[in-house]
């Protein structure tokens, strides 16, 4: 299939009641609201492609940019590809889930995580805090800079209360992530989610809410689920 291919069908399984819960949680127009589950239809169809995945994300169509990040295979990419993928700036699944999860697949994963948890926009942050999350979530515990993930924690409790909105909430996530994948900063990572406490977000006019860290590492904690890695973060 190609992408005017692709792009055709989207819009064919579109719905604009899918379309309109998407656009609350951050999307924008043109969204055409198709669901995940007809996404990853055509992922299996096409499987990783990655000029298409280039082409779809490009058209700035939000289902294709977020299908190109289920059929780019992150370790194909260069640096100035993915850099110019988390430079969108675009919020929603986009920066949260899309660009991490081709940046935690790639070699440059820790490098531009570094660099955009430092930057001054608000959704490239994003993307360096979920990018950190996915790579604890995927390596295993000899493989992470256990010192520096200390260090990022630490930097987190000082940090989050004033930090821009959504990127409280992947701070937040980034703390949940290392205490529920990194054994050895399980215990680190409760303690600081106790000093942070309650993180507040606005998150628009939607229903979610923001777990509290010290429930969901503990809930984690009570199914001996702590360490136990995941293949892969895409979803």
């Amino acid at each position: 299939m190609t992408s005017a291919e692709i792009l055709k069908k989207l819009q064919q399984l579109g719905n604009e009641g899918t379309a309109n819960v998407l656009i609350k949680h951050g999307a924008k127009k043109p969204c055409y609201g198709v669901k995940v589950e007809d996404l990853k239809k055509i992922q299996k169809q096409v499987k990783m492609n990655h000029d298409l995945a280039l082409e779809l994300f490009s058209s700035g169509v939000f289902d294709a940019m977020y299908l190109a990040g289920l059929v780019m295979d992150g370790n194909t990419m260069t640096q100035k590809e993915i850099i110019s993928w988390a430079e969108t700036n675009y919020g929603s699944s986009i920066s949260s889930y899309t660009v991490p999860w081709v940046a935690s697949e790639s070699k440059y994963g820790l490098e531009l995580a570094m660099q955009w948890i430092q930057s001054d926009k608000e959704f490239v942050a994003v993307s360096g805090w979920a990018t950190l999350s996915a790579l604890v979530t995927i390596k295993e515990d000899n493989e992470l800079d256990i010192q520096q993930l200390k260090l990022l924690i630490d930097d987190v409790v000082k940090k989050i209360n004033t930090a821009p909105n959504r990127v409280k909430q992947a701070m937040n996530n980034f703390i949940i992530s290392v205490g529920s994948y990194v054994l050895p900063l399980s215990d680190v990572a409760l303690k600081a989610a106790a000093k942070i406490g309650i993180v507040k977000v606005d998150v628009g006019d939607t229903a979610c809410k923001i777990p509290l860290a010290t429930e969901y590492i503990n809930k984690v904690k009570t199914k001996g689920g702590i360490g136990k890695k995941r293949k892969t973060v895409k979803c």
